[in-house]
């Protein structure tokens, strides 16, 4: 038995999930696979709304479904791509929420109407109660679904609150529409609370669509991940090429990488030359020169060369399967935030039922000969009064608001708990390029030989000479924009646009080849030239007069790349690239730093330039030469430490240190993957926008916490009053009307108080 039991073949799939809306519902789907015949084991990931199962022959997908569907839950089956599934089940669920929520709004008009102006006319009664019933109990029958579950496990939360008050508020409607004439033998008259009822589902349903909406997005950044490798590659197979699907490939074969193709695995090359866009491994913006034996990742993009490479990783072992997989976990590894109303709420629903128990049971014992009436009206107005209208808005209308002060100053919130955290944020890590720095690789130096003359490029002096030196020199610059306008190599291009924006003409050249990694030479009128690195010189044995040498070392110490200018005798002049730090980038920096949080910089350049960067903006620690893994690696040791962490990044390498980060922003010129996976995007790009951030995070969560005082300070003083405190002092009896115009105020405070925040500086 027992080696039959080892022989069993296991399975591990994915599954999305259908039906889960809260934390509860995750560990119930989890507890009852877990419990079923034949599973190993079962995990769900309520982020994603996925769980993955390992099972063995004694059962099936189908069983397992089976056992989820009894409760309300299911899973989808017969799906090649999970992620694909998943994001139709949130877009499902989103266009669900929404039509329930535009449903139950125009139902629920004019209920309000109704009850607000025409109160007293009894077929008004009647039509509120016809249109309150598809209201409550079809557009808004998850409340009381949701409410159902949370019960099931002894919990309870704003479901619970708005399941009761509104199941109570119709149920006495009904009563009091049914039978008037049994609180008219009373002296009572019979009011109905159709128009409360009906319009806190409204409002509770219209922020139930946002945050599905939100959750329906989550799934583009690993879905645009997952669309960097191609569907189909090219292998060569006894010299024939043959165009195969993408699952075909096997290690070990050989595959040709056209230009402008990208990389369908990671390898190496074997024959060819060429450069390759790696920005999405290092995030620099200047593609890699690779050649015969260098090794290549997967979604990296070709140039112009063509390479043949040898397969080394496939399928998930890829480096950038790897990065779809980590940046899943990271967003599924973050316990969904249970909201600071929902905590409250799950101390608060109890409270207040207990409360209107004992009202009941208060008034039944002591109420004399009109207790049952006394008891229930009393047991109503505790339960309409503390509705949770107030205590539900004192979150979302601060939020909404924050969100739209944010998209004034080009700061854009998609995430509500990015806003609420943004301003506990003690450690912040910044990407290097683009986020700091342009990401432009620009010229920013030029020096001809012997001090002859200097152009002004960046901090270079400038200084003239003769008629016919400008000319000759002139004709010099005519010739390098032809050199280098032929080059194929990434850094020729800037040379190219900053000639073109001095008005240099470009000239024929006689004749023109490209040396591999070296640069270019061309031949005009006779005379050879030369343009590329100090290599291409010292191997043409031209001479380096000590001046460009002097200044060529001075301007790597600062991070300039330096390109060569020669004729075949000497040098004639060297100019100095740079990707340039944004003007923004060091007040902002200094700004964060004064305010108590730690700034990293993480970048895949090399030391000396990262060095460079950080001494300018004032960044005292920093990390050079990372792997996107590396970066999501820090953010979690920061994280160990307790520290709460913003990632700011702009490229596809950032993508999985953003998804783990506690706070992440992303820059506006990023990629769309960075964006995707970001809660925080700066329109502008500008990182002055991020003290701003966080300090809009400070008022909201300020707006939130005053909220949730008015709407406790409503409920300290009505709840008593509603239970009948003051009855055996003057007499007074909270009617229920009374009762839910209190409510009704309550919440036109807090939304008063939300709209503050509109004329707040940030």
């Amino acid at each position: 038995m027992e080696t039959a039991e080892q022989n069993q073949k296991t399975h591990k799939e994915t599954f999305p999930v259908t039906g889960m809306t809260c934390a509860a519902c995750a560990s119930s789907v989890e507890t009852i696979l877990q419990y079923s015949d034949g599973v190993k084991s079962a995990s769900v990931n309520f982020a994603t709304n996925t769980v993955q199962v390992e099972y063995d022959d004694n059962t099936s997908p189908e069983k397992l479904n089976e056992a989820l569907t009894d409760i309300g839950y299911g899973l989808v089956l017969n799906t090649k791509n999970v992620q694909e599934a998943v994001q139709e089940e949130q877009e499902k669920k989103f266009q669900a929420v929404k039509k329930q929520t535009i449903g139950a709004a125009l139902l629920t008009l004019p209920v309000f109407i109704l009850g607000m102006f025409f109160m007293e006319w009894v077929p008004g009664r009647w039509i509120s109660l016809v249109l309150s019933i598809p209201v409550l109990f079809f557009f808004g029958k998850n409340f009381y679904l949701n409410a159902w579950k949370q019960a099931r496990h002894g919990k309870a939360n704003m479901d619970t609150l708005v399941a009761l008050s509104t199941g109570i508020a119709f149920i006495f409607s009904v009563f009091n529409t049914l039978f008037p004439e049994f609180w008219h033998q009373r002296g009572i008259h019979p009011n109905v609370y159709f128009e409360a009822a009906t319009v806190i589902i409204v409002f509770i349903s219209f922020g139930k669509m946002l945050e599905e909406k939100a959750k329906s997005q989550t799934g583009t950044a690993l879905k645009k991940l997952i669309g960097l490798q191609p569907k189909t590659l090219t292998r060569i197979q006894n010299g024939q090429t043959q165009e195969i699907k993408i699952e075909e490939v096997q290690l070990g074969d050989r595959i040709l990488i056209k230009p402008g193709e990208k990389i369908p695995v990671d390898g190496k090359v074997l024959t060819g030359s060429s450069f390759l866009d790696e920005s999405m491994i290092s995030g620099e913006p200047i593609p890699v020169e690779k050649k015969a034996g260098d090794a290549v990742f997967a979604g990296t993009i070709n140039q112009k060369g063509s390479l043949e490479i040898e397969a080394e990783k496939v399928g998930s072992s890829t480096l950038l399967s790897q990065i779809i997989q980590r940046v899943q976990e990271a967003q599924g590894s973050k316990a969904p935030v249970q909201k600071l109303v929902d905590k409250i709420a799950g101390i608060f629903v109890p409270v207040v039922m207990g409360i209107a128990l004992l009202t009941f049971g208060a008034w039944m014992i002591w109420g004399g000969e009109n207790a049952i009436s006394h008891a229930l009206l009393a047991a109503v107005s505790v339960l309409v009064i503390a509705c949770p209208c107030a205590l539900g808005l004192a979150t979302p209308t601060a939020i909404m608001v924050g969100v739209g002060k944010g998209a004034e100053n080009n700061i854009l919130i998609r995430d509500a708990e990015s806003l609420e955290l943004g301003h506990q944020v003690n450690a912040i890590i910044l990407d290097k390029t683009g986020t700091i720095t342009e990401g432009k690789p620009t010229v920013v130096s030029w020096q001809w030989a012997e001090g002859s003359r200097q152009l002004a490029v960046g901090n270079v002096q400038t200084s003239l000479r003769a008629t016919q030196e400008q000319s000759n020199l002139s004709d010099l610059r005519e010739i390098l924009l032809a050199l280098e306008s032929k080059s194929e190599h990434p850094l020729a291009e800037a040379v190219v646009k900053y000639l073109k924006t001095e008005n240099v003409e470009s000239t024929d050249l006689d004749h023109f080849e490209s040396i591999t990694a070296r640069g270019v030479k061309g031949i005009k009128d006779g005379k050879t030239y030369f343009a590329g690195n100090q290599k291409l010189l010292q191997e043409q044995e031209i001479l380096i007069p000590e001046d460009l040498k002097t200044t060529a070392k001075e301007w790597s110490e600062q991070a300039q790349t330096v390109i060569w200018f020669a004729d075949e005798q000497k040098a004639l002049a060297i100019l100095g690239i740079q990707d340039q730090i944004k003007p923004s980038s060091k007040s902002a920096i200094e700004k964060l730093q004064k305010a108590g949080v730690e700034v990293y910089m993480l970048t895949g350049d090399n030391h000396q330039t990262a060095a460079a960067v950080a001494k300018q903006v004032g960044i005292q620690e920093f990390r050079a030469e990372v792997m996107p893994t590396d970066k999501s690696e820090f953010v979690k040791e920061l994280q160990a430490k307790g520290k709460v962490v913003a990632m700011v990044g702009d490229g596809i390498n950032d993508s999985e240190a953003l998804a783990q980060a506690d706070v992440s922003i992303a820059m506006g010129h990023g990629s769309d993957i960075a964006m995707d996976v970001a809660k925080i995007t700066l329109i502008t790009s500008d990182l002055e926008k991020i003290p701003q951030a966080f300090h809009l995070s400070h008022l909201t969560v300020n707006g939130i916490k005053q909220n949730l005082f008015w709407a406790f300070i409503y409920n300290l003083i009505g709840i008593p009053i509603a239970a009948g405190v003051l009855y055996p002092i003057n007499g007074f009896l909270l009617d229920p009307m009374i009762a839910g115009a209190a409510m009704a105020f309550s919440s036109l405070s807090v939304v008063m108080n939300s709209l503050r925040l509109k004329n707040s500086k940030i």
